[in-house]
């Protein structure tokens, strides 16, 4: 959110250093439309779609058969990674556009929608580092974004993820850096938003190929857990290159470890959860060699740690 509503564009006019999109840019991950369009005129490999903007056509539209089941209803705006619906029928794609336009179950994310094919395969997240120019990519990762195991029930912000090279061997890696990456970064400048900072393409490694299911213009969670346990550079020094326009290939290296993260969350979560519950044994877990509990939906109250937040604890080793 800070990044579409303009934060580098802030930071650029009084002279000050940042690492990341300009608000322009930023749309990428700000509206699913613009992201899609742009695909589309860049010919970027990615699901047939079209959007709407109001649910009375949409609906039609699922009902007059131009699309084969199941589909995926997407709020066009930012919706806290929650804002995409699998649809395995026609009721259930009714239920979708009726929950995201006219309940406003996302707020005005839900001014508009885009309905797209389902895509089949191995999902894939893949994150690079970019000045604008140069491009760095980082490890693979893969996360789990169904609450349920078996990848059943609702999407999630995330559950879990794990990093490691043979996620994505060096030819399919190749066609994704050329095809997808480098003609992402190219297509922005050339439509006047040049793009710096992290790009993240969550991947579908279909029978025809990598293609791209969503951009975010910053760190996946929980992917980020498992790749930046990996990086053996300092992070900072990256971020300062890339605000320079200088980002530097040697700056980057990786460990070749394995890594992978599980997510505690509050019961009940996507839906309605409670809030306050006592945390105990992040220290002896923390004690454990090579692992970290990272903290996200947590707070403290009359000096005990509690639960704040859906997605509580990232569990890394």
């Amino acid at each position: 959110a800070p990044l579409v509503n303009g934060i580098v564009d802030r930071f650029e006019a009084v002279g000050l250093r940042v690492a990341g999109p300009r608000r322009g840019a930023a749309q990428l991950e700000g509206s699913k439309v613009f992201a899609k369009d742009f695909m589309q005129r860049h010919r970027i490999p990615t699901a047939r779609y079209r959007s709407y903007g109001d649910a009375g056509a949409a609906m039609e539209a699922l009902r007059c058969g131009e699309y084969e089941f199941p589909v995926v209803v997407k709020a066009d705006g930012l919706a806290a990674g929650k804002g995409v619906l699998i649809c395995q029928d026609l009721r259930e794609s009714l239920y979708a556009i009726r929950l995201v336009m006219e309940e406003r179950k996302f707020g005005a994310a839900g001014d508009r929608v885009v309905i797209e094919e389902f895509l089949e395969g191995e999902e894939v997240s893949f994150m690079v580092f970019t000045d604008g120019n140069r491009v760095l990519s980082m490890v693979p990762s893969q996360d789990h974004k169904a609450i349920y195991d078996g990848d059943k029930g609702p999407n999630t912000g995330g559950m879990g993820a794990y990093s490691v090279d043979w996620i994505l061997d060096q030819e399919i890696r190749h066609q994704v850096m050329k095809e997808i990456i480098e003609a992402t970064i190219q297509g922005m400048a050339s439509d006047g938003y040049p793009f710096a900072g992290i790009l993240y393409a969550g991947l579908m490694l279909t029978s025809d190929g990598p293609k791209v299911l969503e951009f975010n213009v910053r760190f996946g969670d929980p992917e980020t857990q498992v790749i930046l346990t990996r990086l053996n550079s300092d992070l900072l020094e990256i971020f300062w290159s890339i605000a320079e326009g200088k980002l530097n290939p040697s700056e980057v290296r990786w460990l070749e470890d394995a890594t992978v993260c599980i997510v505690m969350a509050a019961s009940g979560y996507p839906g309605p959860y409670e809030k306050g519950m006592p945390i105990r044994g992040i220290e002896k877990a923390a004690s454990k060699s090579h692992t970290e509990v990272f903290q996200a939906g947590t707070s403290i109250r009359e000096n005990i740690l509690v639960s704040n937040g859906g997605r509580v604890l990232g569990v890394t080793s």
